[in-house]
């Protein structure tokens, strides 16, 4: 931090060394730089929080594929495991993952159950430099490998293929992995990382989304009528029969999430505010509770 905010710094130095005593130095600026001690590095923690990035990265850009919002629960997503190890490694972010990306469960499935499918496209201009003349062979031959072969690919990191009567050595680095999409489901890979997302939204799950959605137009209230993030308050909502199971069935997640004792479905509101829900406006009236 020194060189960047030297004066802050300096203050936050002393305001530490006084009580520890740690350091001799009379300032920060003429202290020495920490040696770092390379053996607490956590190789197993850095693989298991990089899988859960990539997990994660992968599963938002199937939501916005598929034009559905984080704020809508999903039931689960599918992770083709090529080992135990990497299915322990992501089983221990598992709730880190779910909680970002909004999901119920985390399914795994081994590659040979034929689930999810996958094809290759010859990636031409690092393929052509290191098969020449050869290349056009080898990318027909590509394109007629089996489930199987593909699988041994993304396992290995290599395929010895038949082209032309003579074995070459295919590299991931030489293809594209195209993960094709199923019914219900939105499929993603990268490099040997594949995601499934099911799709599919229940009745339960769409009553759930839409009580995140109120919570959070509720949220948005609370901040421009200035409340206090003790405040508690009282809320009506004018009743509107295809929203008004998801406001009785999840009260107890919305009131503790909005910090009201009960949430008030009535008739007729005439002094309320409207909050657009999923594209439905919905009116709402909020006060402080004294």
């Amino acid at each position: 931090m020194a060189p960047i905010a030297p004066f802050f710094a300096d203050w936050l130095y002393h305001n530490l060394n006084d009580i520890t005593g740690k350091n001799k130095a009379g300032s920060v600026h003429l202290a020495d730089y920490p040696v770092g001690d390379e053996s607490i590095i956590d190789l197993d923690l850095e693989e298991r929080m990089r899988l859960a990035q990539d997990i994660s990265s992968l599963v938002l850009s199937l939501r916005k594929k598929v034009n559905i919002k984080v704020r809508q629960p999903l039931e689960r997503i599918l992770i083709p495991v090529m080992d135990n190890h990497t299915r322990e490694q992501i089983s221990k972010v598992e709730e880190l993952i779910k909680s970002e990306v909004n999901i119920k469960k985390i399914e795994y499935i081994t590659d040979t159950e034929g689930f999810i499918t996958n094809k290759l496209k010859p990636n031409f201009k690092i393929l052509g430099a290191r098969m020449g003349t050869k290349m056009k062979s080898v990318a027909a031959a590509i394109t007629q490998m089996s489930q199987q072969d593909i699988s041994t690919l993304k396992k290995q990191g290599n395929f010895a293929l038949q082209a032309d009567n003579e074995v070459v050595e295919i590299l991931t680095t030489d293809v594209d992995i195209i993960a094709e999409d199923i019914p219900g489901w939105s499929v993603v890979n990268k490099d040997s990382l594949t995601v499934a997302l099911d799709i599919t939204i229940t009745p339960e799950l769409k009553e759930e989304g839409n009580a995140r959605e109120i919570v959070n137009r509720i949220q948005r209230i609370r901040k421009e009528n200035g409340y206090e993030v003790t405040d508690r308050i009282n809320v009506d909502i004018q009743e509107y029969e295809p929203f008004k199971s998801a406001i009785i069935n999840f009260s107890d997640y919305i009131c503790a999430e909005i910090l009201a004792d009960d949430i008030t479905i009535v008739p007729k509101i005439n002094d309320g505010v409207e909050i657009d829900v999923n594209d439905v406006m919905l009116t709402i009236c909020i006060s402080k509770k004294t």
